[in-house]
């Protein structure tokens, strides 16, 4: 049988197509428009999701035998909010997980609700790209829109809701909504409350490997697969990615360098740091997971290669990078603001240390162990909580290249493991479509069938030690320029 994974990602869909045994049979990615219609205001239309996945799967499938596909699923963008009204159309674009129009409601949140109400709701304080805070953005100021809701969904879940008529979501995707109590798997009455959100507007919740349905009759018809073929829940885009990582099972730790960059630490058990500069969700293996943030990582680069250099050569321009763990220009990567563990939408990007003498090489060099740098932070808060991580596992983007994985061996001190198919959500999800067909008994068990080790970059302590001194140096200038930032963004 075969299964198909979709991601749905901030620039575009990624959808895989993947035998049961893991084999990846085909691959297709369709971009689709971002607006930024305000400074720092990030949106998108639904339906030009919805129109790239039925236009990705069917290119998909050509040269298979369509009649053996036996599910779909997902890994998706997090924390977007996608309002439907009573006869399920999109009342507004989608508000992006990178969007931060909602600093006044995420400091009502956190300072008059209180984040220890919010931790203790929920497992997590507000941050300006979580879902909750939006809903309250739109009741302020777009009344009308607001008292017009019926369906509150996430980006997935809308082409979840597209392709079964369910309105499902999974546990991990809605443990970023800030409406979820995360520990205990169901919606927060006291949320829900306090965003004036009832009931029968959420989604039904279900474990990431679950079924939710099966494709609808004119969907199968037009996408030419069986009206059989299962939809599994999916998961938010990081824990899909690592399932399709095979980071799964308590202490496993998974490194991602996509638009966003997260590091995802698996656990067993339920936790939360004190300060919540991790976040704490649900795993989309029925566990749990912290995870910290950044809203910039390989758009960074992306942004510094192309839109300052003018240049698509992104190995030619890491070619020259030869001296690691001596450069004397740092980069903050806050193009977006900052999440985890800074939590602070006025951080912006910033280079610094800048002499006659700095080349382009430098910067260039400085934008990608800014990046890492950024990382190790909300590493260092999970070893604050006694949390012993030797290795991580690596996708995304920036994963392709290898002085960028280097350089995250060495300022880290982490083995860095390198899988065969570095295809994150899009494989996790096909993987949880397997599981919610029952081609495996657990998502633990399709981990560890299919997800293969190829290389290891290993730390070397020559570097290690150049780059803990960069590293603590490094974690002295966001603190330094908090104010100056606070400053320049009114």
């Amino acid at each position: 049988m075969l299964y198909i994974g979709v991601d749905l990602g901030t620039s575009a869909v990624k959808l895989l197509l993947m035998e049961a045994s893991g084999k990846i049979v085909n691959i297709v990615s369709k971009e689709y428009p971002i607006s930024f219609p305000k400074p720092g205001w990030s949106e998108q239309n639904p339906e030009d999701w919805w129109e790239q996945v039925r236009s990705g799967i069917k290119e998909l499938v050509q040269g298979s035998d369509p009649s053996t596909v036996a599910g779909i699923s997902f890994g998706g963008q997090m924390h977007g909010l996608v309002i439907l009204d009573e006869n399920d159309k999109v009342l507004r674009p989608a508000i992006l997980w990178n969007d931060g129009r909602t600093v006044k409601e995420c400091d009502y949140l956190n300072n008059e609700i209180g984040k220890a109400k919010l931790s203790e709701y929920t497992a997590n304080i507000s941050f300006t790209g979580f879902t909750a805070p939006k809903i309250l953005w739109v009741k302020a100021n777009e009344p009308e829109l607001f008292s017009r809701i019926s369906k509150i969904m996430l980006p997935k879940d809308y082409i979840a809701y597209m392709l079964t008529g369910v309105h499902c979501t999974d546990v991990s995707d809605a443990s970023g909504m800030l409406l979820f109590d995360v520990k205990n798997r169901t919606w927060s009455e006291e949320m829900m409350k306090i965003c004036d959100v009832k009931r029968e507007q959420l989604p039904r919740i279900f474990e990431s490997y679950e079924t939710v349905g099966t494709l609808k009759a004119d969907v199968a018809k037009e996408l030419g697969l069986p009206e059989s073929c299962i939809v599994a829940a999916g998961a938010g885009d990081n824990a899909a990615a690592a399932v399709g990582t095979g980071t799964v099972g308590d202490g496993a730790c998974n490194i991602s360098l996509g638009t966003s960059g997260t590091i995802f630490i698996a656990s067993k058990n339920f936790g939360v740091d004190k300060n919540n500069a991790l976040h704490s969700f649900d795993h989309a293996d029925g566990s749990f997971h912290l995870m910290g943030c950044m809203l910039s990582a390989a758009s960074c680069n992306k942004w510094w290669m192309e839109d300052i250099l003018k240049t698509d050569d992104f190995g030619g321009e890491q070619a020259g990078i030869k001296e690691l763990g001596e450069n004397h220009v740092f980069f903050l990567p806050y193009l977006m603001g900052e999440r985890s563990p800074h939590n602070d939408p006025n951080a912006r990007g910033t280079f610094i240390g800048m002499t006659m003498d700095t080349s382009r090489t430098d910067m260039t060099q400085a934008v990608l162990e800014g990046v890492a740098f950024a990382l190790r932070d909300s590493l260092e808060v999970a070893r604050s909580l006694g949390i012993d991580i030797k290795r991580t596992r690596i996708c995304g983007g920036g994963a392709k290249s290898p002085l960028w994985k280097k350089m995250i061996a060495n300022i880290m001190n982490l083995d860095v493991e390198v899988i065969r198919s570095e295809e994150g959500p899009a494989l996790g999800g096909a993987m949880l479509a397997a599981v919610a067909n029952g081609e495996y008994a657990s998502v633990k068990e399709a981990a560890d069938a299919i997800v293969e080790v190829v290389d290891t970059v290993h730390p070397e302590a020559e570097l290690v030690e150049k780059y803990e001194k960069r590293y603590q140096q490094f974690k002295t200038i966001y603190p330094a320029l908090k104010e100056v930032y606070g400053v320049i963004s009114q």
